[in-house]
């Protein structure tokens, strides 16, 4: 409960006016609280159970004409569906060679095809000819050349001129005792050419002759070596080609 204070006409209600409103306000709550708590401790309601039999009304009724028009129909169905199931012997006789050939086809493999081989436009080299025999008569000449010897085809000139004509057993004494440094390479020359004679001509080495000897140039190499006051001076490194012939000394 508020206390009361005096009225005031300017700011409102007198003080008893308020107080009576309160206690209107106390008295319907508690009016509220009171009924919830009877509803609260009334016991629930009974609720009566009809023992009666339901009507059989709905199971006696007849069939009628409709119904028994689709059970005739499903009956009929179910026996299609029963012959269906059933397997042909005729079917299955004419299915059981066609299963045969489908499996022996997978089981055997294809057989691959062989690749031709490709035609190529160059001919093919000729067969080598046979080794031909001398005739008695005619003279054989048997050559071998070196080409591109590091020395000048003039150096060379000076020692080929001391062993053309000579036998090969004459030409290899020359040149074992020739003090100048191509002599070795004409010495290796000879050596060639007399290998050539016995195996491809089937002469004897030591009964030929030096039927030609020749010292041809060959490139040169340019090459600069560096000189006084900026300037280069050329070298000149030259080649030659070698060449001797050989034949038979009765020739």
């Amino acid at each position: 409960m508020t206390p009361s204070k005096p009225g005031n006409p300017s700011q409102g209600k007198p003080a008893e006016a308020e107080k009576a409103e309160v206690e209107a306000a106390e008295a319907k709550q508690a009016a509220a609280v009171e009924g919830a708590q009877e509803k609260a401790e009334a016991p629930a309601p009974e609720v009566e159970v009809d023992d009666t039999p339901e009507a059989e009304t709905s199971d006696e009724l007849e069939p009628t004409a409709a119904d028994e028009a689709a059970a005739d129909a499903a009956a009929e169905e179910e026996e299609d569906d029963v012959l269906t199931d059933e397997p042909d012997p005729e079917a299955e006789a004419d299915d059981a060679p066609e299963a045969e050939e489908a499996s022996a086809g997978e089981e055997k493999p294809k057989p691959r095809r062989r690749s031709r081989a490709k035609k190529s436009d160059t001919p093919a080299p000729a067969p080598k000819p046979a080794r031909e025999r001398v005739a008695p008569g005619e003279r054989v000449l048997v050559r071998a050349q070196a080409k591109y010897v590091r020395t000048s085809a003039r150096k060379a000139r000076l020692v080929c001129d001391h062993i053309r004509g000579k036998s090969v057993l004459e030409a290899r004494a020359i040149l074992a005792l020739t003090p100048r440094h191509v002599a070795r390479d004409w010495s290796k020359l000879l050596e060639s050419a007399v290998a050539n004679a016995e195996n491809n001509h089937e002469l004897i080495g030591d009964e030929l002759r030096i039927a030609s000897v020749t010292a041809d140039e060959g490139p040169t190499l340019k090459r600069y070596r560096p000189r006084a006051m900026g300037r280069a001076t050329r070298i000149r490194k030259r080649t030659s080609h070698l060449t001797i012939l050989l034949t038979p000394k009765e020739s």
